[in-house]
């Protein structure tokens, strides 16, 4: 048997020495060097666990920070993506036809140009002229309401009292100087736009005309199976947001043509750019373009005759139920068929997302979506219920509760009966 120096007894297994560290404080004075028992060791796997906890929060820190920065070019390459799918149609018919697809996106791309600037033209032209006709007829507007104040409210104003007060007014000395210094930030507003509508024209016209060559170097990196559903996708972006455009440009037009012979019926000015005007932006602004489109028209008819603004009024009320049940259910039905609900939802999840570039965008995306999902999406046919039509079986249930009255009669009955023969 083994024994340990100088004792009669053995010891076991893992027992410390006498002389060790573990043996505490009788340890003797010719202890040997303090030994960390294994469970007060740092593990291995601690101190890389951290380096790569911290490596892994710097880079999401540097990610966010990068997102941020690049928020604006990737909202502006969005929407010269979804733009370049508008086009796409008509650059592959020229393309078709033998047009190289660089001179076919430079021609669709000219069209639409000479179009905006057309619209910008006609809109600044009358809004100058109206604003020229307005300052000149400022007195005569002016002696108007402060007769009617004086009638009204048995007042004694004159129109030098009332202009001396406005012209040395505090407000309008601060809006002066705030005009004055806001000069600079409109201006760089002004450049960021013409800057930013660069961009998205400079990257619209390399996805429309590269869409080929997009399109293969993304598949290049797809499996075959991958490559079929990526370019079916591609092909229901491209029809669903190609149809809404055509689709809002058609009712666009329709809408033009209606309200520039209403105006020119009333004898309204500059009837061709508030026809534009009325079928540009009650289109393409989704939701409240119609409230917008008919406000101006309805200012400047106004001018004209105050009866004039009702008629306009009453017309585009009128027209806006037209076209949302019998115009645009035909014109989208083969394009862009989606729910108004739906479609109204996509607007505001849109806007508050991306702001104004989300509710342009929202609709085709949307579209896009649901085109794609239902090509997926498995189908039965449903039923023959009342109950899918919204019509309750009311004469099942009046005969069931009848029932349950005749029964609970009858044990009521029997009960009584019971209680009599006790």
């Amino acid at each position: 048997m083994r024994r340990s120096g100088g004792t009669g007894k053995p010891r076991r297994t893992g027992e410390a020495a006498p002389g060790s560290a573990a043996a505490g404080p009788e340890a003797g004075p010719g202890a040997t060097t303090a030994q960390v028992p294994p469970a007060a060791r740092m593990p291995r796997w601690l101190p890389r666990a951290l380096v790569l906890a911290l490596a892994l929060y710097a880079c999401f820190q540097l990610g966010s920070w990068a997102f941020h920065q690049l928020i604006g070019l990737l909202v502006n390459i969005l929407v010269a993506f979804f733009l370049a799918l508008a086009i796409e149609p008509a650059v592959g018919r020229m393309a078709a036809r033998g047009m190289r697809r660089g001179l076919a996106t430079f021609l669709v791309f000219f069209a639409v140009m000479i179009v905006g600037v057309g619209f910008v033209v006609l809109l600044g032209s009358m809004l100058a002229g109206q604003i020229v006709d307005m300052v000149e007829n400022f007195p005569k507007y002016l002696d108007s309401l402060i007769n009617w104040m004086n009638q009204t409210f048995h007042t004694d104003m004159s129109r030098v009292e009332v202009q001396d007060s406005v012209l040395r007014s505090d407000w309008l000395r601060k809006y002066v100087q705030n005009s004055a210094s806001g000069v600079l930030d409109v201006s760089a507003t002004v450049l960021g736009g013409l800057f930013k509508l660069l961009t998205i024209f400079l990257f619209s016209f390399y996805f429309a005309a590269d869409g080929p060559r997009l399109r293969r170097a993304l598949c290049s990196v797809l499996p075959p199976a991958r490559q079929t559903e990526v370019l079916r996708a591609w092909e229901i972006a491209v029809d669903k947001t190609g149809g809404y455009l055509y689709s809002r440009g058609l009712m666009a037009l329709i809408s033009g043509i209606a309200h520039f012979i209403l105006l020119e019926v009333l004898g309204v000015p500059y009837a061709p750019a508030l026809a534009v005007w009325v079928g540009l932006v009650s289109q393409f602004i989704p939701t409240i373009g119609t409230y917008l489109a008919g406000a101006l028209p309805m200012l400047i008819a106004f001018t004209v005759n105050p009866w004039y603004a009702l008629w306009v009024l009453a017309f585009v009320l009128v027209y806006q139920q037209f076209e949302n049940y019998v115009l645009q259910p035909k014109l989208t039905a083969k394009t862009v068929d989606i729910h108004p609900a739906v479609a109204f939802g996509s607007v505001i999840a849109g806007t508050a997302l991306l702001g104004a570039v989300g509710a342009l965008i929202a609709i085709p995306a949307i579209a896009t979506l649901q085109a794609f999902l239902g090509a997926y999406v498995k189908r039965y046919d449903v039923t023959d219920d009342p109950r899918v039509h919204g019509h309750r079986r009311y004469g099942e249930a009046v005969v069931a509760r009848l029932q349950r009255a005749l029964h609970h009669k009858k044990e009521q009955g029997q009960g009584a009966s019971r209680d009599d023969g006790a």
